[in-house]
């Protein structure tokens, strides 16, 4: 066990473990619902364009352009959206929107998967397809603050456990792994706040 964790260690570049921390502080900190979430994304996903890239995921790399574009979306919406203009509070999709969500993203990662195994070196184009896809509405619910992006992200997160240990991307697999602790704990407190705040009046 002690020569595996060492063997990941010897193979994750400096760059690979800067955007893990920073990838953790984003989470920890969206937990809470701090602003500071979003500066932690924006490095976090700088770092990852040119880690993805390297590694030949390059639906994973582009996303990341999508990600520092929300990053200032989401700190935008979390100050000062919302109907009073004094930020976002916890709401909710209705049922038939996520299933739209669902079949879009299940359609696009099949149109996806397909070109980039005809026209690329991809790895793993339709899993890589559908991570993107799924993490570009996660991500924006995410800015929304919309409580069931805990459960897209727990199964994105999972996905992705898979395809960074493909690649050999140890570090950033095992980051997902916290991930998954840290998204049960991320629902449970932004639900509590969710009924929190639909008990109080308009």
């Amino acid at each position: 066990m002690i020569d595996t964790l060492a063997g990941w260690l010897a193979a994750t570049s400096a760059w690979e473990a800067a955007g893990v921390v920073l990838a953790i502080a984003y989470l920890l900190l969206a937990v809470r619902q701090s602003l500071w979430c979003w500066y932690a994304a924006l490095g976090s996903t700088l770092i990852y364009l040119f880690v993805f890239a390297d590694a030949r995921l390059y639906m994973e790399s582009a996303l990341q352009l999508f990600y520092m574009a929300m990053a200032v979306y989401g700190w935008l919406q979390w100050r000062y959206g919302g109907p009073r203009g004094t930020g976002r509070r916890v709401g909710l999709w209705p049922a038939w929107v996520h299933g739209a969500v669902i079949v879009v993203v299940l359609g696009l990662t099949s149109l996806s998967g397909w070109l980039l195994t005809r026209y690329t070196a991809a790895e793993l184009a339709y899993v890589d397809a559908f991570t993107t896809w799924a993490s570009l509405v996660a991500t924006w619910m995410v800015a929304r603050k919309l409580l069931e992006n805990w459960v897209y992200w727990f199964v994105i997160d999972a996905v992705n456990i898979y395809l960074y240990l493909s690649r050999e991307l140890y570090l950033t697999a095992l980051l997902f792994v916290v991930y998954l602790v840290i998204i049960v704990f991320g629902f449970l407190a932004w639900r509590r706040d969710w009924r929190r705040d639909t008990m109080e009046p308009a």
